[in-house]
């Protein structure tokens, strides 16, 4: 596992939304924008939005419909991926916390998803994934990529309300004392 210091301030957590895109309805940009804005408000850490972030890098390069360049120019669109994996890769293993993973048919058919939680493991970032999908359906790589699994993102945030607590930051339990349930 490979440790860099992260160039966001201490105490400061961040967390990096990963899955379908590609391949997603909306690009994934609905469940990303619900579960943005309760960690924003309940837990007080940034957020580094894919959509919001690709939108914004291609707003600058691309007229049009992007997803056309794959067919039309394929050498362009690849340039502009490529990009765009540098930028998120070094979200991941530099600036984020965490990662929150929603693992669904998109995620399973794009490439995208699989290398996030990938550098995140790499890195040592955990990965708490959101799923429906049965572990048997999973691909063992990213089950070994994966920190804590989640039904809904109901569970998800329940944990990391223990987790966090409201001021964002670890909670640091004493010794010998049980956390309340």
């Amino acid at each position: 596992m490979i440790r860099k210091q992260n160039k966001r301030k201490p105490g400061r957590e961040r967390a990096y939304l990963s899955g379908g895109m590609e391949y997603a309805q909306y690009e994934g940009a609905d469940w990303r924008a619900e579960i943005e804005e309760w960690i924003r408000t309940a837990l007080h850490h940034s957020v580094f939005n894919p959509n919001k972030e690709s939108a914004k890098y291609l707003r600058k390069r691309v007229r049009g419909d992007f997803r056309r360049l794959k067919t039309e120019d394929t050498r362009r669109f690849a340039k502009i991926v490529s990009r765009i994996v540098d930028l998120d890769s070094r979200e991941i293993a530099h600036r984020s916390s965490y990662v929150v993973c929603y693992w669904d048919r998109s995620a399973q058919r794009g490439a995208g998803t699989k290398g996030e939680v990938t550098i995140a493991k790499l890195f040592g970032k955990p990965v708490y994934m959101v799923t429906e999908v049965h572990p048997e359906n999973i691909p063992g790589w990213i089950l070994g990529c994966t920190t804590k699994m989640f039904g809904t993102f109901h569970e998800l945030k329940i944990f990391l309300m223990e987790k966090y607590g409201a001021s964002g930051l670890p909670m640091i339990r004493k010794k010998g004392k049980k956390r309340r349930k």
